[in-house]
């Protein structure tokens, strides 16, 4: 079971903090536990500056 997260700061300037959301979230907003912000996941094929990740 090789499911994982997506690494990804909070765009609010205010909190900064770095959230861990499954990569099944990619394509949705999700919020912010910390202030409440919306954060719209990127999809797999937008992070073309993230390190290349396998493929299965």
């Amino acid at each position: 079971m090789a499911s994982e997260n997506v690494r990804i700061m909070c765009p609010n300037l205010s909190c900064r903090k770095v959230l861990a959301v499954p990569a099944a979230a990619r394509g949705k907003t999700v919020r912010c536990r910390n202030c409440g912000t919306n954060i719209k996941i990127p999809k797999a094929s937008d992070a073309s500056g993230s390190a290349s990740t396998p493929r299965k």
